[in-house]
């Protein structure tokens, strides 16, 4: 059964690449003066780290042999993707303008998709040391204190010892805490923080960057998250994942729909994220 094989191999096999992709970024992360910067098509920045983080996995996903859409491979035409059963959807450094501004926000996105649904999630904040990974069905769980590693190699038993459930116990609070993008935030983005404002009394706003919001929602330690700027599908395939099997939603704004994948185009609707 695929989920059998998703548990036992797919799972560490992607757990295992962005943990060595994590080792990739944390080494110019800490060594390097020239980030090489690159301006891409649409704008956003390209690094070195994103290069060698993007090669690293797909090395490791080759040995699986399904097809790789990555933000860093972004230019392959739909009709050869449009029929693809399953794939890895990837974002090899996710927060890019976080990483360049050195705030340590940003994250490994490696998602399994199948039938254009992501049924298997890792999630990797190399400066945290902590794994998010999730499977359709099997619920969100979080390990601490994975370093990079050039050689990682975590068995599904390894990985399984190790996990917490998510949500964490530990996270609860009584302040409303919503979570915004650090660098990407628009007039729209402040309506829908301010709608929150006129339901609860107490609210805290958190700037966040990359996916790790989605996974702070997952733990319980934010409650509410929208968006209202430009996202991309990579940016949250596997994050969503994570929150909806820790008891999380995301829905697009303004029609509250659910988001779709290997669309012809590869950009997200706004959407908003709410906690367990």
């Amino acid at each position: 059964m695929i989920e059998n094989h998703i548990k036992e191999y797919l799972l560490p096999c992607a757990f295992n690449a962005a943990v060595r992709a994590g080792a990739e970024i944390m080494k110019v992360y800490n060594n390097s003066n020239d980030y090489g910067i690159e301006v891409k098509s649409d704008n956003t920045p390209l690094t070195i780290a994103d290069r060698l983080a993007h090669n690293k996995i797909k090395e490791v996903l080759g040995e699986t042999r399904i097809p790789v859409l990555s933000e860093e491979g972004r230019e392959m035409c739909y009709d050869e993707r449009k029929n693809w059963d399953m794939f890895w959807l990837i974002d090899p450094l996710d927060g890019t303008i976080e990483f360049i501004k050195r705030n340590n926000e940003f994250t490994v996105n490696i998602a399994l998709m199948v039938d254009n649904k992501c049924v298997g999630a890792v999630v990797y904040v190399p400066y945290l040391g902590k794994v998010y990974f999730a499977e359709q069905g099997g619920g969100a769980m979080l390990i601490q204190g994975i370093e990079p590693s050039e050689s990682a190699n975590y068995s599904n038993e390894d990985i399984r010892k190790q996990a917490q459930t998510l949500p964490l116990s530990s996270q609860q609070h009584d302040t409303f805490r919503i979570a915004v993008s650090r660098s990407h935030q628009t007039a729209e983005t402040k309506e829908y923080v301010d709608r929150m404002r006129q339901k609860h009394n107490d609210i805290e706003v958190i700037e966040q960057g990359s996916s790790y919001k989605f996974c702070l929602l997952a733990e319980g330690a934010i409650d509410y998250y929208p968006r209202t700027t430009t996202t991309y599908e990579w940016d949250t395939a596997a994050a969503e994942l994570i929150l909806v099997e820790a008891g999380g939603t995301v829905r697009t704004l303004p029609d509250h729909s659910s988001l779709r994948y290997n669309k012809a185009d590869l950009h997200n609707p706004w959407f908003e994220c709410h906690r367990a």
